[in-house]
C-alpha cells in the first residue's frame, strides 16, 4: 500500500472496483451525516414507545411481564446512550421531538407484531449509524444497543409464539 491510499476513507477509493458490492456508501465519513440523523430519529418517538411498552405491560399475562420489562428497561437505556453519543459528537442536546400520539393496538397479539418487526427495524437503522461511526469505543456503545435489539426480537417471537397461535 502506498502513502498515498492512507489518507483516504478506504485504500483505492475512488477508483478500486469491487467485484460484488460497493464499499464506499459504508464508510464512516460518508455515512457520519446519516448516522447524526438515524441518532436523532431514535430518540424522537420516545413518549410513544414508553406508552406502548405501558400497553404491552398491562394486556401480558402476569408471567410475561416482567420479559416486557427488561425490554423496556434496556430502551430506556439506549435513550439515554443515544442522546449522551449525540451530545459527544455533535456538543448538543437533541431537539425535543415533537409530542406523538399513541396509537393502542387492536390486540395485545397486534401489539407483538408491531414490537417484533419494530426492533427488527431497528437493527437496521442501527446498523447504518455503526457505519458512520470510526471512534471504536462508540461503534461498541451501538453494537451493544443493536445487539439488544437482536435479542428483545427473539423474546418478542417467543411472547408471540406462546399467545398468538
Amino acid at each position: 500500500m502506498n502513502k498515498s491510499n492512507k489518507s483516504s476513507a478506504y485504500p483505492g477509493y475512488p477508483f478500486t472496483t469491487y467485484k460484488y458490492i460497493a464499499t464506499n456508501p459504508y464508510v464512516a465519513v460518508y455515512a457520519y451525516p446519516e448516522a447524526l440523523e438515524l441518532i436523532v430519529d431514535a430518540v424522537s418517538s420516545e413518549r410513544e414507545d414508553e406508552l406502548f411498552y405501558d400497553y404491552l405491560l398491562s394486556a401480558a399475562p402476569e408471567n410475561q411481564r416482567s420479559i416486557i420489562a427488561a425490554i423496556r428497561d434496556d430502551e430506556r437505556k439506549h435513550f439515554k446512550l443515544f442522546r449522551e453519543l449525540y451530545w459527544e459528537l455533535t456538543g448538543q442536546d437533541i431537539p425535543p421531538a415533537p409530542e406523538a400520539a399513541f396509537q393502542k393496538p387492536a390486540s395485545y397479539c397486534e401489539g407483538l407484531t408491531k414490537a417484533l418487526f419494530g426492533e427488527l427495524g431497528a437493527v437496521e437503522k442501527y446498523r447504518k449509524i455503526l457505519f458512520g461511526l470510526e471512534f471504536l469505543p462508540y461503534r461498541n456503545i451501538i453494537t451493544e444497543i443493536y445487539t439488544d435489539e437482536l435479542k428483545h426480537a427473539t423474546k418478542w417471537n417467543y411472547l408471540f409464539t406462546v399467545n398468538c397461535k
